[in-house]
Formats: C-alpha cells, structure tokens, sequence
C-alpha cells in the first residue's frame, strides 16, 4: 500500500516583464522643473534651499529668553537677540577623588561650592557652573595631596570667572544632570 503525498508548494508560474524602477531626487525634478518654463516656482525653491541650509533650518531665534528676575516694567522678558556663546576650558580641583573617578568626558555635571571648615563663609552651598561638560578626567591614580582631583570642564567664559574664584574660597564638588 503506497501512498502518493501532495506537495503542498504550489505550481512554478511566470513572472510577467516589467520595466526597471527609476527613482529621481530632487535634483532631477528641479531640472525638470527648469527645462519645462517653470524657472520662478524652481528658484524660489532652490533659494528657500539654500536658506535653510546656512541657518540651520531651525525655528527664528530674535527672541531669547530671559532670566526670571529679568523682566521690563509690563512684566513681560525683552527681546533680545541670541548670540552664539563661546565655550572655554576651566580646571577645576574637584574635593572627592572618588567622585571624580565615576566621570567620563562628555558627562554634563553641575558645579557646587561649600565652603570648607577652615575658609569661613555662611557655610551655605551653592551652585557656580549649571550644565558643565566634562572635558578630560584625570588617570585613577592622580589624586593631589588634599585627596582631592583636577578636572577640565567646558564652561561659558563667565562661568569659568566663577569656578577659578569658587575654587580658592570653597570646596568645590560635582552631581550629574
């Protein structure tokens, strides 16, 4: 008694021809656009293009805001134009060698100072640098003599002016944003 087994794979059956996809960028449909008598929607497309490209495509920045005790006398913040700001590189000798072998270049930390046992002060903490990168990190064995280790950080110019006058009156530590 033999049995015959039906395949369950379907019969072969022909692909029909069909002709290769072309696909056209931009670039292409521009020309197109050129060649066809429609140069004034083209250029003013390729303008907005260009446009976008050397600012960035992002939204308009003319108004930037404001610090919250910045206000003007209707309470609303004043416009005023954003400007680029330039980033320089501040060492800082953070208190806690051990915290500051949990950090990476690229971290983003917030500075704060305390003022030590023996600086004086109102003994009251306070944050100098918001959002500092890291830049470098010393080797786990670089530690200084006061059990503390020197970090570069990527701060605004002024914030910089902050920590290097933080540093001499406080102990200065470091939290993760």
């Amino acid at each position: 008694m033999t049995r015959t087994l039906s395949s369950p794979v379907p019969a072969p059956c022909a692909v029909p021809p069909f002709e290769p996809l072309r696909v056209h960028g931009p670039r292409l449909r521009l020309r197109r656009a050129l060649r066809r008598g429609r140069w004034a929607p083209a250029t003013v497309l390729a303008l907005v293009a260009a446009a976008l490209a050397v600012t960035g495509g992002g939204p308009p920045s003319g108004a930037a805001a404001a610090p919250p005790g910045d206000r003007t006398a209707s309470g609303a913040a004043p416009l005023r134009p954003s400007v680029a700001v330039r980033l320089v590189s501040a060492p800082v000798r953070i208190a806690d060698a051990a915290t500051v072998r949990l950090l990476r270049p690229g971290d983003r930390v917030d500075v704060i100072a305390a003022p030590g046992p023996h600086l004086g002060g109102d003994g009251r903490a306070r944050v100098v640098a918001a959002g500092a990168r890291v830049a470098e990190v010393p080797r786990p064995d670089a530690t200084g003599a006061d059990g503390g280790a020197l970090v570069v950080l990527s701060v605004p110019r002024a914030a910089a002016t902050a920590l290097a006058g933080a540093g001499v009156t406080s102990q200065l530590a470091v939290a993760w944003c």
